[in-house]
């Protein structure tokens, strides 16, 4: 008779969907496969447990009648995998010793059949020792896998605000107020975010944002507010310390790209 390979014996145990229905048959017919799978689900069961420190803590002893009774094995596993063996064989033997029998012909015959049985179940007993290994490798794995996430995510640069603004309402427009902030993603793209309250937009103007250099000599055009609040992409080289004003300007729809001397508000970045 084939036996499961051990991959999916462990899988099994580790409650995963891998076997068919043959497989399932086979784990009821098989002893050697279903001794298997009882030693690598009290792995499973011992890896799963949330005890950090102090001793292990045995499951309760109708969880493995339930495994048991689920997985339709047979009798010669039905004795719980999480209880030591050698505490059940530890139990006193009656006070009589038996006087000894000389071996009849018929036990001579029967000693063949049990060297084949003590052969099976050393077989097994390697096969289950390797299937344990490789049912803690794969456990190891799945940690080690959920740690990389952990650490990938961790080292993920994050955005931070590294100047801001209070920007200034112009005489013509006394009610505006407005705030500006500098993000930079930690890779060197930076965006400008700009609020604006208290204005009212003519009919056939729009609002425009703006960087202008400390001497108003030269000025960059970063977009068209449509709403109260707005984000903009710095360009690569512009430097800050040099456009440090923030302003936001009426624009009438006339197809001139200069600033039309209408600003709102205006603001100097303070750099953190």
């Amino acid at each position: 008779m084939s036996h499961l390979d051990d991959e999916k014996i462990a899988l099994i145990a580790m409650g995963e969907p891998a076997g068919s229905d043959a497989d399932m048959q086979h784990l009821v017919e098989c002893e050697a496969c279903a001794a298997e799978l009882a030693d690598m689900s009290r792995v499973a069961l011992v890896a799963r447990s949330s005890v950090v420190e102090g001793d292990l803590e045995a499951p309760p002893a109708d969880v493995w009648s339930r495994i048991h009774g689920e997985l339709r094995l047979t009798d010669a596993v039905a004795a719980d995998p999480a209880v030591d063996p050698a505490s059940v064989e530890a139990e006193p033997e009656s006070e009589s010793i038996p006087e000894p029998e000389s071996v009849s012909e018929p036990d001579a015959v029967d000693a063949e059949p049990l060297r084949h049985r003590t052969r099976t179940r050393t077989r097994s007993r390697r096969r289950s020792s390797a299937s344990v290994w490789i049912l803690a490798a794969s456990m190891a794995l799945v940690v080690a896998i959920g740690a990389g996430v952990w650490i990938a995510r961790s080292l993920t640069p994050s955005s931070a605000v590294i100047a801001s603004a209070e920007l200034a309402a112009f005489p013509d427009h006394p009610d505006a107020v407005g705030q500006a902030e500098i993000d930079d993603d930690g890779d060197g793209r930076r965006t400008l975010t700009v609020t604006l309250e208290g204005d009212e937009l003519a009919d056939g103007d729009y609002r425009e944002v703006w960087l202008i250099r400390e001497d108003g000599q030269a000025l960059i055009s970063l977009g068209v507010l449509d709403d109260a609040s707005g984000t903009f992409r710095v360009p690569d080289g512009v430097d800050l310390d040099e456009y440090r004003l923030v302003d936001i300007s009426f624009e009438p729809v006339d197809g001139d790209p200069a600033h039309s001397g209408d600003s709102i508000v205006r603001g100097e970045l303070d750099f953190a």
